[in-house]
Order: structure tokens, then sequence, then C-alpha cells
């Protein structure tokens, strides 16, 4: 038992960090996303559709990198496959 309650904590660790590191990942890339397109608005203003698709293309694409991410951590938090290395 003190095997499973071990592992059980390390990977609640392991999901907080995952999901943690994952928003501050999001968090920066969307800050530098967000100045690059306002420079680039502002030094040429004819240019902004087309900036603007492309940030919304990159936005969508660092969330998803954070969803996979997401989803690999609850998948470890609640459907743990190191549990049957345990308990075999």
């Amino acid at each position: 038992m003190e095997a499973m309650s071990q592992l059980l904590g390390n990977v609640s660790i392991a999901v907080a960090i995952l999901i943690g590191a994952g928003a501050l990942g999001t968090a920066i890339g969307f800050g530098i996303l967000g100045g690059r397109f306002l420079e680039g608005s502002a030094r040429q203003p004819e240019m902004i559709p087309t900036l603007q698709v492309k940030m919304f293309i990159v936005a969508g694409l660092l969330d998803a990198v954070t969803m996979i991410g997401v989803g690999i951590a609850l998948y470890l938090l609640f459907a743990n496959p190191f549990i049957a290395m345990i308990k075999g």
C-alpha cells in the first residue's frame, strides 16, 4: 500500500507540473504573439487582415499544444497505466 500512495502522490505532482508548465508556456506565447502582431500592424496597417489571420492560426496551435498536455495529464491522473505495474 505504501508504493500505491507514493505512486499516486508522484503522479499528482507530475500532473500539476504538466498543467502549470502548459499554462505558463501558453501565456508567454500569447504575450509574444500579441506584441508582435501589434508591432507589425503599427508598421504596416495595410497588412492587418493578413497578419490577423496568421495570428489566429498560431493562437489555435498554441492552444492545441496545451490541450494535448492537459489530455495527457488527465490520462495519467484518472487512467494511470503505472498502477497495473504495482498490482501485477
